[in-house]
């Protein structure tokens, strides 16, 4: 999964309607041109993939006077099933690269409560079982050799990955952020 495409899609959802420079805006705010692939040449570019895919609608506006005229984008009814079915998989899946779940972390607030506690537990679940298949092959603590270095980052990986989102759970649970469908 790219996290540019739940980015922009995203972005684009918070908005409902918006052009490029605003997607680019507020990933930028975010300090995603830092932690995953959303340079301005790629938002532009997934704006417009999207757009082709059936995923965003395009709106061609009135020229500007300052240059050429935008374009303003809208998710189209496919494109909100896979900005929620992007975010879903993003949450809940043990093995989601560090940029796609930051995306999805920005996101979090657009599904319920309830929701992200099950997708966040089931993420738990998945980084165990894949640390108890790692285990098997590493003797720890001290690794024997470099080879077992590789088993030892793998094991410290999951665990931390799954003490974070244990964290996370917990912060949800006593009331952290609204989520989608509580009051204001």
């Amino acid at each position: 999964m790219s996290a540019i495409r739940l980015l922009v899609l995203g972005a684009v959802r918070r908005h409902g309607r918006t052009h490029g420079y605003q997607v680019r805006s507020d990933l930028e705010s975010w300090g995603a041109h830092e932690w995953s692939n959303a340079k301005p040449g790629s938002i532009y570019h997934a704006l417009k993939q999207l757009a082709k895919q059936g995923l965003l609608l395009a709106h061609d506006t009135a020229p500007s006077t300052t240059g050429p005229p935008r374009t303003e984008y809208e998710l189209t009814g496919k494109g909100e099933e896979e900005y929620f079915a992007l975010l879903r998989t993003a949450l809940s899946t043990f093995d989601t690269q560090l940029d796609v779940l930051s995306a999805a972390l920005g996101f979090i607030v657009d599904l319920s409560r309830d929701e992200v506690l099950d997708l966040l537990r089931r993420r738990v679940q998945g980084l165990e079982a894949w640390h108890a298949a790692v285990a098997r092959y590493y003797q720890g603590p001290e690794p024997a050799d470099h080879i077992d270095e590789i088993m030892n980052l793998w094991v410290h990986s999951a665990d931390a990955g799954a003490d974070w989102t244990r964290g996370l759970i917990r912060r949800i649970e006593a009331g952290a952020y609204r989520f989608e469908g509580e009051p204001a």
